[in-house]
């Protein structure tokens, strides 16, 4: 291979990228301003987005955004903040990457001011030319009544968001942190 042809995929490769962080952006916004075009566009005809608790479970653009008018039907306003984001293009197909996002919410939730600590592991693929969620699977660290922060970071019962307290998605059950604690 060139030395040209391996600027050219590195250049690719680093453009792409650069198009999925936007897109992980933009999804904020969309959700933030409850633009429903804007949240059709980036998930692709048979996209996916699914909670690892199993209460989201939508697969195909439609059944996504039936979930998010869902959703939004118990929401007041809302503040996503994407942090960090490792992305891995997949080096066999340059239209489709593997990524994972941090971030946080502050959501008004059925009368409740509640935030939350997000992952998002995803799968994305270009569609249409554009880079669009295929899987967008959602976990987290807590999602509680802003009230409950002090005391309920450090419990295991992390998610109060459904008027009860649930195991949170993360870290306790992943396999680095059972190896490192111990698997109990």
């Amino acid at each position: 291979m060139s030395d040209i042809s391996i600027l050219q995929k590195r250049l690719a490769r680093l453009e792409a990228k650069d198009e999925i962080r936007e897109l992980a952006a933009r999804y904020g916004v969309v959700i933030d301003d409850r633009d429903l075009d804007g949240i059709a566009s980036l998930f692709t005809r048979n996209g996916a987005f699914r909670s690892r608790d199993g209460v989201l479970n939508a697969l195909g653009r439609e059944a996504v955004m039936e979930q998010f008018r869902g959703r939004f039907s118990v929401l007041g306003p809302t503040n996503h903040f994407v942090h960090d984001h490792i992305i891995t293009v997949d080096e066999a197909d340059a239209g489709k990457a593997v990524g994972l996002v941090t971030s946080h919410a502050e959501i008004w939730r059925s009368g409740v001011a509640m935030i939350a600590a997000i992952r998002y592991e995803d799968i994305y693929q270009i569609e249409e030319g554009r880079w669009r969620f295929r899987e967008r699977l959602l976990s987290f660290l807590y999602y509680m009544p802003v009230a409950e922060y002090r005391a309920g970071f450090g419990d295991r019962l992390r998610q109060r968001a459904y008027g009860d307290r649930r195991p949170a998605d993360y870290p306790e059950t992943l396999p680095s942190w059972k190896l490192y604690y111990g698997d109990s």
